[in-house]
């Protein structure tokens, strides 16, 4: 299979498999049909707000370059506009408000160009730094090489410096992202601990809860990691660094049910969804240390859901014996962005 980017796709990837301009992977896959069957598991009509509050897990212990975010007023002219009287004199009093915010701080969606890779993708013994459906980097997906046009002081200038002209989040925010999702319950079965799961720990799970996921499923890992969060005044890197079950993106058998099962979005509760570090490598640095980024963002294109509060959805579909429900979480519209923040609604 060939492709006008490239001549060779990576091992285990579908690139091309949605056409040789493909931005949505696996995304595809969410169809009408899918929409309808997520649809058809309401029947309380009740809501769960699945997203944390946005300056949560607090501090940066999770990742010291991603900060909670900040809130100012706006300014008209040389006046602040915040508790602003109108000029004209009209009774309104105004509050016009800005947000500095790390797009992948709490609750969020990962875009395909969040984790790309090195592959040779002309076969000329070459690698060059790619992404899904071997988009280039610094012709499809651009950023600046200076530390000045980064971070918070890049902000200030009043321009982007960053653009990922293709795999944008904006893509997934276009397709919907509503349709049918399927909890698995990891912390009924694993509780607060850290528990890498892989392939064998994962069908003993879907085996003891009946539960069946299929193409087109989003599938949705619930490890109380995010309950953990909530519960602490402050977090305790310590603690949060050492919690709860991950899935195990090293274990080839997992990714090959990642594959084979059609899943178009893969969803969690804990910092990455998979196991951060990851177990070892037997080949050392030629392997990703993302490994389960790596298989669904760079690879199959698909989407990673991480940071997101389950526990309430999870006792209450255990406690009705359910697994599937309708899921609706778009990113925010936000072109060329990497990542989102997002406030997903699940409805049963």
């Amino acid at each position: 299979m060939t492709n006008r980017r490239w001549t060779h796709r990576p091992e285990g990837s579908n690139w091309g498999d949605f056409g040789p301009d493909d931005q949505l992977g696996r995304l595809n896959l969410i169809t009408p049909e899918k929409v309808r069957q997520g649809v058809a598991e309401v029947s309380e009509g009740l809501s769960f707000c699945l997203s944390l509050p946005l300056d949560k897990p607090g501090g940066s212990a999770l990742n010291p370059r991603r900060h909670p975010p900040i809130l100012r007023p706006t300014l008209r002219g040389d006046s602040v506009n915040f508790l602003a009287a109108s000029e004209d004199g009209a009774p309104d009093v105004l509050c016009d408000d800005l947000a500095i915010i790390h797009l992948q701080y709490s609750t969020q969606w990962d875009a395909f160009s969040h984790v790309g890779g090195r592959f040779d993708v002309d076969g000329n013994g070459v690698e060059e730094h790619v992404f899904y459906n071997g988009y280039r980097a610094g012709q499809d997906i651009k950023g600046p090489t200076d530390p000045q046009d980064a971070g918070v002081r890049a902000a200030m200038k009043g321009e982007s410096t960053s653009h990922a002209g293709k795999l944008g989040v904006e893509n997934a925010a276009v397709h919907g992202m509503q349709g049918r999702a399927v909890m698995i319950d990891l912390r009924a079965h694993y509780g607060d601990a850290r528990t890498y799961v892989g392939y064998d720990e994962l069908m003993r799970v879907l085996e003891a809860d009946k539960v069946s996921v299929e193409t087109g499923d989003m599938a949705v890992f619930h490890t109380g990691f995010a309950q953990r969060i909530l519960e602490m005044a402050t977090p305790d890197e310590a603690v949060l660094h050492g919690a709860c079950a991950v899935l195990n993106g090293r274990d080839a058998k997992l990714l090959n049910w990642v594959t084979d099962s059609g899943v178009s979005a893969l969803i969690s509760d804990n910092y990455a969804v998979e196991g951060l570090p990851a177990q070892p490598c037997e080949h050392g640095h030629t392997c990703s240390n993302l490994p389960l980024h790596e298989h669904c963002l760079f690879k199959n294109g698909i989407p990673l859901g991480e940071l997101w509060q389950l526990t309430p959805l999870a006792d209450w579909l255990r406690s009705h014996g359910r697994s599937r429900f309708l899921l609706t979480a778009p990113p925010l519209r936000l072109p060329g962005a990497v990542g989102s923040p997002v406030t997903p609604i699940a409805t049963v």
